[in-house]
């Protein structure tokens, strides 16, 4: 399996980013945080330039790339939930242009006459306000839902561009059509792990992409910061932090594009090294800032918070170092 980005793969990771920089710059992040903005243009470019269509599980890797530098950019649209958590599943139901999220747990589907009812509510849904569809997984399978079938509410997180609702499904009737067959939910969920990981990845980077021009260009005692040990070191720490969570993360994309039985444990490390990551990158990050680096003004603001909301979606660093041993353990006792 190789590790390494081929000449396509690093010619379209310098596509990405530079369509990234010029579509999603931080000045329209922070035009959507302060409510000024609205990101659906934005949704309606990426559908256009077909980002969209990167459906495929043998496209994994090149979706990764795409998540990665719309993670350094925090990425203000439903990107991330439709591509990695509705999509993976909903093979069949192919619609580019709509946006779309995934309930894991909290809706049971009870069966009634030729179809299922479906109740109960999904807390901490990433996009469940502005989806157009739900991929649901209950314990009957995968059920396709629209947004008019249910009832969904934006909560407040400290992300001020990341979508986060508790939606409601109450009584939602369903039939056979809505039903998705060839669902793999594990499989699903891995992807949507490695996704939330190097979106992670990308925000971190972010992070030591300031860092490093700040301390290059602040001056104290006639030097610029960067030039004292202390800072270099945090610098390093942070740089080694996230080459190996990108490293973990384009492993367990690789284990999804080959159908790879490492799958699950893979995609288990890289959200895990993901979130070590993101807790060095924040404590170093905001501390070679100093009180700057806690501002409104300072953008750094927008790549701390979503990284850390991507720790907290999904299981965080010590949930999936438990899964981790608990599987090592089974393997060793197989």
């Amino acid at each position: 399996m190789l590790l390494e980005l081929d000449s396509d793969q690093r010619l379209w990771r310098d596509t990405a980013r530079d369509a990234a920089a010029k579509e999603c710059p931080a000045s329209l992040v922070r035009g959507v945080a302060e409510g000024e903005v609205d990101p659906a243009p934005l949704w309606r470019t990426y559908v256009e330039m077909g980002w969209t269509e990167l459906a495929e599980p043998s496209e994994a890797v090149e979706l990764g790339i795409l998540l990665e530098e719309l993670g350094r950019a925090t990425d203000p649209t439903p990107f991330l939930a439709t591509m990695t958590q509705f999509t993976p599943l909903a093979p069949g139901h192919p619609d580019p242009g709509l946006a779309g999220s995934a309930v894991y747990d909290g809706v049971t589907a009870a069966r009634v006459g030729a179809g299922w009812v479906l109740d109960g509510t999904a807390r901490h849904v990433l996009d469940g306000d502005r989806a157009d569809r739900f991929a649901v997984v209950t314990p009957a399978g995968v059920f396709i839902v629209g947004s008019e079938q249910v009832s969904a509410r934006r909560v407040s997180v400290f992300d001020p561009v990341l979508h986060i609702a508790e939606v409601t499904f109450a009584g939602v009737v369903v039939g056979h059509q809505d039903r998705v067959t060839g669902a793999d939910p594990q499989r699903a969920y891995d992807v949507a792990l490695t996704g939330m990981a190097l979106t992670m990845v990308g925000a971190c980077q972010r992070v030591l992409d300031l860092v490093l021009e700040h301390v290059k260009g602040r001056q104290q005692f006639g030097v610029a910061i960067g030039s004292f040990q202390a800072v270099q070191h945090k610098a390093a720490d942070m740089h080694i932090a996230i080459e190996r969570a990108r490293a973990l993360s384009y492993f367990a994309a690789l284990t999804i594009a080959a159908d790879d039985p490492r799958r699950r444990l893979a995609a288990a490390m890289a959200k895990a090294a993901a979130g070590e990551c993101q807790s060095l990158v924040f404590r170093h990050g905001v501390q070679l800032f100093g009180a700057m680096g806690f501002t409104w003004e300072n953008d750094v603001q927008f790549a701390l918070k979503r990284a850390k909301a991507g720790e907290l979606l999904l299981g965080g660093a010590a949930h999936h170092r438990a899964l981790i041993a608990e599987q090592s353990l089974a393997d060793s006792r197989a």
